[in-house]
């Protein structure tokens, strides 16, 4: 997973600008930083309205004493959102208002429940078990296993 951020690190910042270039080409690089600017305002109202929706379902749910699992993940949600949507670019914009808007965002909160459970079930470790397969003989303690020494008795 750390070599997958790495990548993703060093290939999306050249994908915005191989974007935004073609952008630029097609409707000129006035309108094009308009867009972005654009962008930029519509998405900072969007995480405000989304990220004051969502606290307060938080809120309703922990007061009414359930557990906040949506509720969470719509707030981790609007908060990955936000911060896509901070980033200078159209890719990470999509990406951004895919995960703020109300309407895409169950289904992006799906899609993240499902590969963290897939996660969880190929990271979680064996169950204990008491029982360990082995000799079938009790095991005697040998010379090896007994160390030599005295009791000192600290009252003495």
């Amino acid at each position: 997973m750390p070599w997958l951020i790495g990548l993703a690190l060093l290939v999306v910042p050249i994908v915005e600008i191989y974007v935004i270039i073609q952008v630029g080409h097609a409707i000129g690089g006035w309108p094009t930083v308009g867009l972005l600017l654009l962008e930029s305002a519509l998405g900072a109202w969007l995480v405000k309205r989304e990220g004051r929706r969502a606290w307060k379902a938080l809120q309703s749910a922990a007061q009414s004493g359930k557990l906040p699992g949506r509720e969470l993940t719509d707030g981790g949600l609007v908060l990955i959102g936000g911060t896509l949507l901070l980033t200078p670019g159209f890719v990470t914009d999509i990406f951004g208002f895919f995960f703020i808007l109300p309407f895409t965002r169950p289904l992006a909160r799906r899609l993240i429940t499902r590969f963290i459970n897939r996660r969880a079930t190929t990271l979680t470790p064996p169950a204990f078990t008491p029982f360990i397969p082995g000799p079938t003989q009790p095991r005697h303690p040998s010379s090896a296993d007994i160390i030599q020494g005295e009791v000192i008795d600290p009252e003495k």
